[in-house]
Order: C-alpha cells, then structure tokens, then sequence
C-alpha cells in the first residue's frame, strides 16, 4: 500500500525562510455551514487537523474570519504547540453573518485582527500573516504600512495578499517584502494566469484557493475523467495533480472536515502527469474558462 505523504509534492520556500510541502491544508471548511460557527461535527473536524503531521502536510492556511475565530482555536486545540509546521493566518474581513465577508482595511483593525490570532494560535509571531482583502474604502498605502509596522515589530514574520493583481502586488513590495499571493485558481478558472506567472518570476509563493474545481471537465467521458480513469484517481485528484505541476511556486490547499477526504487530497500528490496529459487539461481547462 502506498504511503500518503504531501512531501511527494515538492517543498518551496516561502519568504526564503520557511520550508513547507507544497501541498498544503485550507481550514475554512472546518467551521460551521456558510463559514459560520462550529462544525457539524467538532471531533471529526479535530481528527483532521490532528492527521495532517502525520501524512506530511506542514502547511495550514487560516483566517481570523474562518468561523469567525473558529477555525483557528480548533487549529490551537489539535496542533499545539505547532513542531515543524507553518500556521498561516489572514485578516481584514469582519464577519456580520453567515456567508457575510465585509472588507476592513483600517491599520487600526489589521493590528488588532493580528494581535487576537496570536492569542487564539498560542503564538508569539505568526509565521505567515496574509491581508485578506485590500480594502477600497482605505488608502492602500495605508494598509500594507500597517503590515510593514507589524514585520518591523516581530508579531508577523512573513507577509501575504490575497485577491490581487500584478500592480497591487507591485504597489506592496514598495513597502514590504510581499512572501505570498492567495488569488483563486484551478483548472477551469484561470484569471490569474499573469498573476500566478509573475510569482514565478519574483520566486513569490502562489497560494490557489479552490484548486480542486474542474466543472464540466469531470463529467462522464470528459478528458478529465478519462485520465482519471488511466490512473486509477478521482477527478479531483487529477485537478489537483494538474494544479501541482502548473508552477514549482504554486502551494495549493484544499480543505476539508473529514480524514477520508483529507487522505485523498493529500493522495494527489502521488500522481505524475506525463507533459501531454497536463498540456491536454491545460488546452481544455482554458477552453473552459473562456466559454
């Protein structure tokens, strides 16, 4: 039987300081229905965590906004004290209800969204901090100089943004080294192929949310399926092997509440697509996309 180990999937650097398998763990799902509150079931949800150390996955991406506060006290219940494993959180978006995201960009909040992750991950520094949202309401200069403020104090290492552009992107580094880009991305949803492609450049870590997604591509017959079939893998395993090998930059992190699922994800990390299998799902993920 084969071993599930997310090392198979290569490790990357984020923020030239800290080494992580590139297939990582997103525990937004961990929380209640519309991102809100407890999970439906707590003890699953913390087997899950408390399996991720074990398959090799030493990468979890979080935010404040997960629950709100939910998902990163369950992160602090089942993985504390974190040995040889990257917490990432994010902040910047407050949280009036289910499925309710509203983006806050005042410096004032930022400090005291970074400082209340500290407190509910048992941490003195959060390794990987991420602005969830640039707010439009506040300057953004005003922003990523919270941001600077925070690096300079030591309370965050290494500093990220999620939902950007090249030149949002670019505006930042002016103030500080940006460690990670978390834009939405998979195999039928590639508006940031030039984003994704200046990380490379810049050797900045890309962070996909949703990676999993393939839409029309998994149904019956599709390519996707056929090569699913080839290698003995769910659909979604294929997208997220394809995901994989789009960029050596790229970290995804599909998340789950349950062990079952979590294995399978993790079990992508095993399959090799050959160059004209990733270049077929590379032509029909575009075609897709622009449909």
């Amino acid at each position: 039987m084969t071993t599930i180990d997310a090392g198979k999937s290569g490790s990357f650097k984020i923020g030239n300081e800290f080494d992580v398998n590139r297939l990582g763990f997103g525990a937004m799902r961990i929380t209640g229905d519309g991102i809100w509150g407890e999970p439906r079931d707590r003890a699953e949800a913390i087997r899950t965590l408390k399996r991720l150390p074990e398959i090799g996955v030493n990468f979890i991406d979080t935010a404040d906004s997960y629950g709100p506060d939910v998902s990163e006290k369950l992160i602090h219940e089942a993985l504390h004290p974190y040995k040889n494993l990257l917490v990432a959180t994010k902040g910047g978006l407050e949280r009036p209800g289910p499925n309710n995201w509203v983006p806050n960009g005042r410096p004032e909040y930022l400090v005291a969204e970074v400082h209340k992750s500290l407190k509910q991950l048992g941490v003195e520094q959060i390794g990987l901090w991420q602005l969830h949202r640039i707010d439009p309401n506040v300057p953004s200069s005003e922003q990523f100089g919270a941001i600077r403020s925070l690096l300079d104090q030591g309370l965050i290492r290494c500093a990220g943004l999620s939902e950007v552009s090249i030149a949002e992107i670019k505006s930042a580094s002016q103030i500080f080294k940006v460690a990670t880009v978390q834009n939405r991305y998979n195999l039928v949803d590639r508006g940031s192929e030039d984003v994704l492609d200046y990380c490379e450049q810049q050797h900045i870590g890309f962070i996909p949310w949703f990676p999993l997604a393939a839409g029309d591509l998994a149904k019956p017959g599709s390519l996707l399926n056929a090569i699913a079939a080839k290698h003995g893998a769910a659909p979604s395993q294929i997208a997220l092997a394809w995901v994989l090998k789009r960029s050596p930059v790229m970290l995804p992190i599909p998340g789950t509440s349950k062990v079952k699922h979590l294995e399978e994800n993790v079990a992508a990390a095993d399959i090799v697509l050959s160059d004209g299998e990733f270049a077929a799902l590379d032509e029909a993920g575009k075609k897709h996309a622009s449909s």
